[in-house]
């Protein structure tokens, strides 16, 4: 018989063969709606999944970040007005330039939240909202009205970009691809790397790592910026989809960000997994106001991939145990 805890465990992988059961159905019905969907599963999944990272990494590390949904702000705010203001260098040098600055205004976000939870022992879920009203509030006066910047292009994978089904999955932009590539880099960085294990005993007993001369609040402050840089990313897929900056356009991206975090347990690839169920969500909602498909108000499609989080939250989220010291301050003896 299967202990509850196993139980638990395959949650998020029935989920999953849920969402695989409904895609193979679904194609053998309408194949043109169902690539469609399935694109921008992907599209959708891949800030969710950076944003799920970088929430991982200052868990690992011992610090609760809900301040991810300002970083993204703030980075699609920098990323933008970057790219707009250099224009004139030409498309490729425009678009690396804003990504550098997204990624550094969210990494610099990032060293901030770990200086209030670090130095100043700030509660961390206070430091967090503060970040998230000062950038809603910032990026909205700051902004300029009819700014633009160069569009991303579209890279298709050969071959692959010609299959059924999934052809549509491997034509997307740049930044998509840069998601899945940083799954596997965090996944080996974490568990296969002396700074992941220095991380993760951070996480768990923060003052027998410094017996053992981990200096832990650099450790903390540095996985701080590097989870950052990661949010900075997510920012910018958004102006990616997008292709110009719109005022509160997380639209609480950030947020369900932590529930795929809850839902992968706290792992690289439970959380790749978890940007895909939600991503998906999104994507059939997407494609259900497109399609009309039902005479009914477009805010109840719009509120699908929401009611989802809730439901992983009700469900995989219980089980989710978080590392022994996140968001408890560390006090050097």
């Amino acid at each position: 018989m299967a202990s509850p805890t196993n139980t638990k465990r395959l949650i998020p992988w029935f989920a999953a063969a849920l969402v695989l059961a409904a895609i193979v159905a679904a194609w053998s019905w309408k194949s043109g709606d169902t690539e469609a969907v399935l694109g921008r599963t992907v599209r959708a999944a891949a800030p969710l999944i950076l944003g799920g990272l970088c929430g991982l990494i200052g868990e690992r590390s011992g610090i609760v970040n809900i301040g991810i949904e300002g970083q993204m702000l703030i980075s699609a705010f920098a990323g933008f007005m970057a790219s707009s203001y250099t224009a004139g260098m030409g498309t490729l040098a425009s678009l690396v330039i804003g990504i550098l600055a997204g990624m550094i205004a969210a990494a610099l976000t990032g060293t901030f939240m770990g200086w209030c939870a670090i130095s100043l022992k700030m509660d961390q879920i206070i430091a967090g909202t503060v970040v998230n009203i000062f950038a809603a509030g910032f990026t909205s006066y700051a902004f300029i009205q009819g700014r633009t910047q160069p569009t991303y292009p579209q890279w298709s994978v050969p071959v692959l970009a010609d299959l059924p089904i999934v052809g549509k999955v491997f034509s997307q932009g740049p930044l998509t691809y840069v998601a899945f590539v940083v799954v596997i880099i965090v996944q080996f960085a974490l568990f296969r790397s002396r700074w992941g294990l220095r991380t993760r005993a951070v996480g768990e007993h923060p003052s027998a790592a410094d017996t053992v001369g981990i200096d832990v609040l650099r450790l903390r402050y540095v996985n701080m910026t590097i989870a950052g840089s990661l949010a900075g990313i997510a920012g910018m897929l958004l102006l990616q989809s997008a292709s110009v900056f719109n005022r509160g356009m997380t639209n609480g991206i950030g947020f369900i960000a932590l529930a795929v975090m809850l839902f992968g347990r706290y792992r690289p690839f439970g959380v790749l997994l978890g940007g895909l169920v939600l991503g998906f969500f999104n994507g059939l909602q997407a494609q259900l106001q497109f399609r009309q498909a039902f005479d009914i108000p477009p805010q109840f499609f719009g509120m699908i991939p929401f009611v989802f989080t809730i439901a992983v939250l009700a469900f995989a989220g219980v089980s989710a145990r978080p590392p022994a010291a996140a968001g408890v301050p560390y006090e050097k003896e």
